[in-house]
């Protein structure tokens, strides 16, 4: 899957870059993805989104259902180098007051 890049634990927290469209079509794979490289190595998720294009609702939800599965560990999750548009999105649905957007 080319849109989840698994860079492994930098600075203490397991940084997973996305890259171009995450919507419908493929957030199962990309909760997928993401969730077996946290178990495998659990720790603060980074999601650097700099080559992130485009979300839908669908991977709104899936980033709740991340971080729902990350806050239960007793774990944080950021987001970083968002578009403007798409941090728009997180804004809009308040989501950027139960998880960090930067």
């Amino acid at each position: 899957m080319n849109e989840v890049q698994i860079k492994g634990i930098e600075d203490g927290n397991l940084t997973i870059e996305l890259f171009g469209d995450i919507d419908s079509g493929n957030a199962e794979n990309f909760y997928l993805a993401v969730v077996d490289a946290y178990k495998a190595t659990p720790a603060d998720l980074l999601f650097d989104c700099k080559g992130l294009d485009f979300i839908d609702s669908t991977t709104l939800g899936t980033f709740v259902k991340i971080l729902k599965t990350v806050k239960t560990d007793g774990y944080k999750m950021k987001l970083v180098n968002l578009q403007a548009k798409i941090k728009k999105l997180f804004v809009i649905c308040s989501l950027n007051t139960i998880m960090e957007i930067a």
